[in-house]
């Protein structure tokens, strides 16, 4: 049997966009131009991109200025360029005869062990990484960002690992999810293509990969990214870029969004794309606060730390306002850095009435925090401290106790509670109508998004506090990129056993055996 080989779009988790506007006011576009024949086809690496560097060069008014403006020339798998060009330049050469379409780089997003067992999927022997490449044609950076596919954040080790990681005994966060951690195809090979900075995506870096990818005879795309919202197909970089993937015989697996629980929000609608929604799992992460008077309050926190039964005073972060720092009461009531002055919160556990990363509260020698959080969700994020999340009605009876007692409280190490009603549909998950084509529905199938422990980056911090120092090589992680390589890894398993299908014939056959309903007999919605 085949060996499928596998090729993942690998990004970042959480993305701040920004954009500057040059003095001369150039921007990055994508001109998508007529099909490569044949003969281009063999000559790819020259002729396609001497007749790009002609078309620029007759706009431009010179070839120094051509070999400027050029940032990618796309030959090995369709035929098109992404160049840095003012609104003048784009008229002249959008009507050129060889240019189809002209489009703005726009910035793609993201969409952040056991599930297999869940899932009922065998698995075999390990194998390893085949190829890895980078982009990064915007040339962002911070701190951990490095020029190398090497995955400095997390995302892109995450979705990879549990599509095609080998068997590790012992897997865990910090304790928590112990046991045998495997990808769903631990024999599949996998080439890395790194798209995205920590800063943002690029869709031109996106379509260079598809290129690539397509170009080095991957089987199965799998990318967890996506527009943040749908866009028209001839301006989607996904889009574009996996139909011509589709058409040499390559099916691409992306994720649907995390834009829910409304109507109408899903990402990559395209028809020839398998998009994938994310459901939940059936375990759940739940932290413990427990009053001085004995009432205890449960909410969806990873919190590795506890403790211990010791109790703590309790403050509400607007009576901590850091007037010192011209601090506004707003800023020390959601806990913001900054906000919370250290004299009066120091050695207290923190009552917040925004969800944050627990910066504010570590930076003010806080020792805990309490934070509101969307309780039926079960999505439980990792902090760097002590922390729970509870419902906004349990925020009230948590400051109502401030105000009226001198009891302290505590908040207990998070536990892992069996989740009696899995598989439902994330809230977090995007659903459809498909506002591009109400005619095809989308997301195409579902598959276990909600509190997977996969593999983690050592550059990484495993928490959204970037100064969190520690490190660890599993992570607890929720979103639609996380359900998307499952499919993926039911994709590469239907290729290994019929190589010869299309991608429309492996997409048909999972959508045709996919299950309709959860254990309890309730459609999943």
């Amino acid at each position: 049997m085949a060996r499928p080989h596998l090729c993942t779009l690998s990004t970042f988790y959480r993305l701040q966009f920004f954009s500057c506007i040059p003095v001369h006011k150039k921007r990055r576009f994508m001109l998508y131009t007529w099909e490569i024949n044949q003969r281009e086809k063999i000559f790819a690496g020259l002729a396609v991109h001497s007749m790009h560097h002609s078309m620029l060069e007759s706009v431009l008014g010179s070839a120094a200025a051509a070999k400027e403006s050029l940032i990618y020339s796309y030959g090995r798998s369709f035929n098109g360029l992404a160049a840095k060009l003012s609104d003048e330049e784009v008229d002249r050469l959008a009507v050129m005869d060889e240019v189809v379409l002209v489009f703005p780089d726009t910035p793609p997003q993201l969409h952040t062990t056991r599930s297999w067992d869940f899932l009922g999927l065998p698995f075999d022997n390990d194998r390893k990484i085949i190829g890895a490449r980078f982009y990064n044609s915007m040339n962002f950076h911070n701190t951990t960002d490095i020029d190398s596919p090497r995955d400095s954040t997390g995302h892109g080790t995450h979705t990879a690992s549990t599509t095609a990681g080998r068997v590790v005994a012992g897997a865990s966060y910090y304790g928590l999810a112990k046991g045998l951690a495997r990808g769903g195809s631990p024999s599949a090979r996998i080439a890395v293509y790194k798209v995205c900075s920590s800063f943002r995506c690029s869709s031109i870096d996106i379509l260079a990969a598809f290129d690539d990818a397509i170009a080095d005879g991957v089987h199965i795309i799998s990318a967890s990214l996506g527009l943040a919202s749908a866009s028209p197909y001839w301006k989607d970089p996904v889009a574009i870029g996996s139909f011509h993937a589709m058409k040499n015989g390559t099916l691409t697996s992306v994720s649907a969004g995390n834009h829910g629980p409304e109507r109408g929000v899903v990402s990559n609608p395209s028809p020839w794309l398998l998009t994938v929604a994310a459901t939940s799992f059936d375990r759940k992460f739940v932290s413990r606060l427990v009053l001085g008077n004995g009432k205890t309050f449960t909410g969806p926190v990873i919190n590795n730390f506890g403790f211990n039964g010791t109790s703590f005073p309790l403050i509400w972060g607007g009576d901590a306002t850091n007037f010192s720092a011209n601090s506004i009461s707003l800023k020390s009531r959601q806990c913001l850095p900054g906000g919370l002055d250290s004299d009066k919160v120091k050695g207290k556990i923190v009552l917040c009435e925004s969800r944050s990363s627990g910066a504010g509260v570590i930076m003010a020698d806080g020792v805990g925090t309490i934070m509101p959080g969307q309780i039926l969700n079960n999505i439980a994020f990792p902090l760097p401290l002590p922390a729970t999340m509870i419902s906004r009605e349990d925020i009230n009876k948590v400051l109502e106790y401030i105000r009226t007692s001198k009891y302290k409280a505590t908040i207990l190490a998070t536990e892992i509670w069996k989740d009696t009603m899995a598989p439902y549909a994330a809230p977090l998950s995007s659903r459809g109508p498909n506002r591009i084509n109400p005619d095809i529905l989308k997301p195409d199938l579902s598959a276990p998004g909600v509190n997977i422990l996969a593999a983690w980056s050592p550059m990484a911090s495993p928490s959204v506090y970037k100064k969190n120092t520690r490190r660890s090589k599993f992570y607890i992680y929720s979103g639609t990129s996380m359900s998307c390589p499952h499919i993926t890894r039911a994709s590469a398993h239907v290729k290994s056993v019929h190589p010869n299908w299309s991608p429309a014939a492996i997409k048909s056959a999972l959508m045709t055996t996919g299950s309709l309903g959860t254990f309890h007999k309730h459609l999943i919605c």
